[in-house]
């Protein structure tokens, strides 16, 4: 049988009990597969990682090992989050990893969507093995692959760092409790594990992060476009109401730029595209009718507090016939 492929037979996760009923199954084949080994596991912070998190603490408590890679990819204030939740809150054994130069590095010149995304993946297994080497007893890789990971891999979508972007040469037996199930089973079980609500409920993340979201080639001034610009979309929808109404909300910024006009003065700046999109199981989604007050409001805060940013443009595109991220 196909270890990657939902049984026909397999129940949606919808309820507290079908969830519990998942951890029990879940927590006795984790300890079944891991022994009394250790587990590396890259928390990012978002819901899939955390779930996973949060049944391996189950399972086998101080045998996990997470560790948290600044790769200079994440949205504004996230490292900080990240160790504030889980370090100081959660009591979790965290490993913080400040790899920003080297992954910026690793990615200059590289404008291939497919390419991009392997090297990040790569790039993650090198760093999780240089800190296994500094630990006893490693020899599980965790990840929070969901089903439409395997899916879109399979389908040829897009690779994805925790499916199609692994080397071949991995060291690592790999743990993944969540990968048949799809983003809102992993909410519900979420809470069934007792994690807070602005983690369970945290709009997704791609594992390789702002990566894919300043298109084409990185640049460190394009990169920080998208972190600021980001934080403003982010910060709005949270003041009018669209926080949690909204599935996914992003921002995008593509590697050409277009003439504007500031302060009287010519610019030859980039624009920032805004996807906002809803969807139950990210095989679909449709957009949202975001009000055009508030996107004119946006619009205005993007190019007057973000750098090298003249124009914003909205995305009216459902899935299909896009993706829901531009890479």
């Amino acid at each position: 049988m196909d270890s990657n492929k939902r049984p026909d037979t397999m129940q949606r996760i919808t309820t507290p009990e079908l969830a519990n009923a998942f951890i029990d199954e879940q927590i006795s084949a984790l300890r079944k597969q891991i022994g009394d080994k250790k587990v590396l596991l890259a928390l990012s912070g978002g819901v899939d990682s955390s779930v996973v998190a949060a049944l391996l603490i189950k399972a086998i408590g101080q045998n996990l090992v997470c560790v948290h890679v600044n790769h200079g990819l994440l949205r504004k204030g996230e490292p900080e989050q990240v160790v504030e939740v889980f370090r100081n809150q959660m009591n979790a054994n965290l490993v913080y990893v400040d790899a920003v130069d080297r992954f910026l590095d690793k990615l200059a010149g590289v404008a291939e969507p497919e390419k991009k995304r392997k090297i990040i993946g790569a790039e993650f297994i090198r760093v999780f093995e240089e800190e296994a080497r500094k630990l006893d007893g490693i020899e599980f890789l965790a990840q929070g692959t969901i089903y439409p990971d395997i899916l879109e891999s399979d389908d040829g979508v897009k690779a994805h760092h925790n499916v199609g972007g692994l080397p071949e040469d991995l060291q690592f037996e790999l743990v993944e409790p969540v990968k048949l199930l799809y983003k809102d089973e992993v909410r519900v079980v979420g809470k069934a594990l007792g994690l807070p609500d602005n983690m369970v409920y945290r709009q997704p993340f791609p594992g390789p992060g702002l990566g894919v979201r300043c298109l084409g080639a990185i640049t460190r001034d394009r990169l920080e476009a998208v972190r600021e610009s980001d934080a403003i979309l982010r910060e709005e929808f949270a003041k009018n109401g669209l926080e949690g109404k909204v599935w996914q909300y992003f921002t995008a910024v593509p590697d050409f730029k277009g003439v504007g006009i500031t302060d009287g003065k010519r610019t030859f700046a980039y624009p920032v595209i805004i996807r906002a999109v809803n969807t139950k199981d990210a095989m679909t989604a449709t957009v949202e009718n975001v009000p055009f007050d508030l996107l004119q409001h946006i619009t205005n805060r993007i190019t007057t507090e973000v750098e090298n940013v003249n124009r914003v443009l909205f995305d009216l595109t459902p899935k299909p016939s896009a993706t829901i991220e531009w890479e």
